[in-house]
């Protein structure tokens, strides 16, 4: 594939046209990602403005989450079947459109209908944008261009809620969606302009039955865990139901994935225990940051009584932790690998959720701050890390193979992180009344979950730095005969051995 002389050599120094097509696809992942928790502080205006009861207004958030879902999956043969950038585009136009469209909408079954449309976009343009800046920063320059484009991923979850404040209280909910209407045409004018043209690969004619097998297991188990919130338990027969229709489709997904010659994912990916171990510390601390995400906001309001833009802005020393570890992490992995980052990230996490564990209601704001900058920190070191782990295993062709995998597990490791924190965290409110410090207590309870969940993500960091430690001690591989293109992690190895010669 051709990529308009983007790729780089095994120089230091990262070409500007790299760091345009990151600031494109940076752009584009803003959008995709600040959705998933903008609308959340509008759910009651909407509610009350569309005539629409708690049940009926959630699906504006499970929507959206269903559309992404669904679509994820299909981003890698689309990527192949018609060119990256031209899928990039065409969900972007689709994430743009879709935005609109519910600015305008005028009942809460339009707006739900141009939630999906819009988490169709959105849904392709994360994976797609990614696949492209893979392969035009190369295997040198990859941990320093990955950990640029983690800044979104980490911070727009974070400032969503305070944007959305801030727009509901000042302009309207039309204004949430309609914001994305100026940012989605200057990222489109753009992607046209800085985007390496590329050519299709040829792809296979694509697996409709694997698709709809996998978008059933997908969508069930996302719409489980949605349905948690409104059940209150993991237990209810509307939450067991389609979470079990979920894994069963999934699992018939697998297994049909390693007989048929052109699956629509390569599973066998995971034989590889590099990228099997970044893939679950990318579902673990997928879990961790989007599940707590929830629970300080929930805290602030309901125990310390904040409106929504102040619970925002009470927010942003954890998204500001998480940019300056952004930073760094770039340069961390260059030097100790992904593994060893990212378990030092997780560790970190891990220290700073000690502090959560013991709110009160009474906590002072300059110490839940001061902690949140370094849990900030933590999540910032660990979960960029990780993914350029992932990739650095990976020849080029498999890159659109891994990378919705990667996107998928975050996803859902995030949707049951948030659903489990959310019924534990619901289960002790219950019984604590209308007491402050009950309540506090109930939210301390809860974290020490978090807690395990950010452990639970430590092992295979340990397991992903022992596995590059061994492979950059090992002999060098026998050359092959005239490859395209080495894998990744051979190119990096190579550099690092030359490096410290």
């Amino acid at each position: 594939m051709q990529m308009s002389g983007a790729v780089q050599s095994a120089g230091s120094k990262i070409e500007a046209q790299v760091w345009r097509i990151a600031a494109v696809v940076v752009l584009g992942t803003i959008m995709s990602v600040l959705d998933t928790t903008i609308v959340n502080v509008a759910l009651d205006t909407l509610g009350k403005d569309l005539n629409a009861s708690v049940d009926q207004i959630q699906w504006v958030v499970t929507g959206y989450l269903l559309a992404l879902a669904a679509v994820i999956p299909v981003s890698g043969w689309a990527s192949r079947r018609f060119s990256s950038r031209s899928v990039y585009m065409v969900s972007l136009v689709m994430f743009t459109a879709g935005s609109v469209l519910c600015g305008l909408a005028q009942s809460v079954e339009s707006l739900v209908a141009f939630r999906v449309i819009q988490g169709i976009g959105g849904g392709m343009l994360v994976p797609t944008g990614q696949m492209i800046l893979v392969r035009a920063a190369g295997p040198r320059n990859l941990p320093k261009v990955m950990s640029a484009i983690g800044v979104p991923i980490v911070l727009a979850p974070i400032f969503g809620p305070t944007l959305g404040g801030l727009l509901l209280e000042h302009v309207s909910w039309q204004s949430i969606f309609l914001v994305n209407l100026p940012v989605g045409i200057l990222t489109l004018a753009a992607a046209i302009k800085l985007l390496p043209k590329d050519r299709p690969e040829g792809a296979e004619r694509l697996d409709f039955l694997g698709l709809g097998i996998l978008s059933v297991g997908l969508v069930g188990i996302t719409y489980g865990l949605a349905e948690t919130g409104s059940a209150g338990t993991l237990i209810a027969a509307s939450v067991l139901v389609p979470l079990g229709i979920g894994l069963l489709g999934v699992a018939a997904f697998v297994l049909r994935a390693l007989k048929v010659p052109n699956p629509l994912l390569n599973v066998r990916l995971y034989a590889d225990r590099a990228f099997a171990a970044a893939s679950i510390t990318t579902f673990c601390l997928g879990a961790a940051l989007f599940g707590a995400m929830v629970l300080m906001p929930l805290y602030f309001q309901t125990v310390r009584g904040q409106d929504a833009v102040t619970t925002g802005l009470l927010l942003i020393p954890q998204g500001l932790g998480a940019a300056v570890a952004m930073g760094l992490s770039g340069r961390a992995t260059e030097r100790w690998g992904g593994g060893v980052t990212a378990a030092i990230g997780t560790l970190i996490t891990l220290v700073a959720t000690i502090p959560f564990v013991l709110l009160g209601a009474d906590t002072s704001f300059a110490l839940i701050a001061a902690a949140m900058v370094f849990r900030g920190f933590g999540i910032g070191m660990s979960i960029m890390p990780a993914m350029t782990a992932a990739y650095s295993v990976l020849t080029p062709d498999q890159v659109t193979h891994a990378t919705p995998q990667l996107t998928t597990l975050q996803r859902v490791g995030g949707s049951m992180g948030t659903a489990i924190l959310t019924v534990i965290l619901q289960s002790h409110l219950e019984t604590a009344g209308a007491s402050q410090a009950a309540m506090a207590q109930a939210f301390g309870t809860t974290f020490l979950w978090v807690m395990g969940i950010s452990a639970a993500a430590l092992v295979p960091t340990l397991m992903l730095a022992r596995i590059e430690r061994r492979a950059r001690r090992g002999p060098a591989p026998a050359p092959q005969a005239a490859p395209a293109e080495p894998p990744l992690v051979e190119l990096e190895t190579r550099e690092l051995a030359l490096e410290s010669a």
